[in-house]
């Protein structure tokens, strides 16, 4: 009974350039971050050789979707240049496309022309976009435009700033009515495949981290896919007094936990796991035991 009534099992798709990803399983989008100094793994996949070893690894492992970053935004980090930006991300995606025809390729920006170039030039199917079009006003409009679905993300200020910002008078309502706002304005400019993000880590203390966790079912009150990103971040190390590396047995418990309480995509550095996780997950929700 207990995982007949934790699971959120709503069946959904999303329309990634024709190619239909369904959500009533829950799926896995591995991260591939072109960045000297993203927390985790910044500077690691800075050569044609390591983006197509590490792409090809998180498909034959079960990746459904390949997220592409080239703006770090852990805690402080300072924001690059749009053709920075640019620079980094379209070399990636052109490998993907090349090499691995048929991948969902998401690109993780906050900016409206990043989106609009990676879109209409290179055929990327989704946008995760963590300020929630706060840090550029032109995104809802944009990605309406082009008909592609959004993943949106829970933010207070920027990277830089918004770790000085986790003061909160009721954390889980502010949150609600801030897709609430969001999601409305997205609906009436015709946007459909939505995707919201708490925004783990991101002006959040590590308190704050838990306790959304915990109470991750409330946002099934919107009725669309929950993207949850956890892997290897500070609420995990800190809280087990080790390091990024040392994370990811504290992720796949965590992402477990997530995954119980209705996540429809884990965005991971560590697919196999994650794709593992879901596997056992799922086959429990098969069980039927007679009385």
């Amino acid at each position: 009974m207990f995982f007949k009534d934790t699971f959120f099992s709503k069946n959904r798709n999303l329309n990634c350039g024709g190619k239909l990803l369904d959500l009533s399983t829950p799926k896995v989008m591995g991260i591939l971050n072109v960045t000297p100094d993203s927390f985790y793994d910044g500077g690691k996949y800075d050569s044609t050789d390591k983006i197509l070893k590490k792409v090809a690894g998180m498909i034959s492992e079960g990746a459904d979707i390949i997220d592409v970053g080239g703006i770090s935004t852990r805690p402080g980090s300072e924001p690059v240049s749009e053709k920075e930006e640019i620079k980094r991300i379209i070399p990636a995606i052109s490998l993907i496309r090349g090499h691995f025809p048929g991948t969902i390729i998401s690109v993780d920006t906050y900016r409206a022309n990043v989106a609009r170039t990676v879109v209409k030039d290179y055929s990327v199917e989704l946008v995760n976009d963590i300020s929630g079009g706060e840090m550029d006003k032109n995104m809802f409009e944009t990605i309406a435009d082009l008909h592609i679905p959004y993943i949106f993300m829970h933010m207070k200020g920027s990277p830089l700033t918004m770790q000085a910002q986790t003061q909160y008078e009721d954390i889980l309502t502010e949150i609600l009515d801030y897709f609430a706002s969001r999601v409305d304005r997205l609906r009436v400019l015709g946007l459909n495949d939505i995707v919201i993000d708490p925004g783990f880590g991101f002006s959040k203390t590590i308190e704050q981290n838990f306790y959304l966790l915990n109470r991750l079912n409330a946002f099934h009150i919107f009725e669309l896919p929950i993207m949850v990103g956890i892997s290897r971040k500070s609420m995990i190390y800190r809280t087990l007094k080790s390091e990024p590396s040392g994370s990811l047995n504290g992720t796949t418990v965590l992402n477990t936990v997530a995954l119980l309480k209705g996540a429809n995509i884990l965005r991971v550095h560590d697919v196999k796991e994650a794709v593992q996780t879901i596997t056992l997950l799922e086959k429990l929700k098969t069980l039927k035991i007679s009385d």
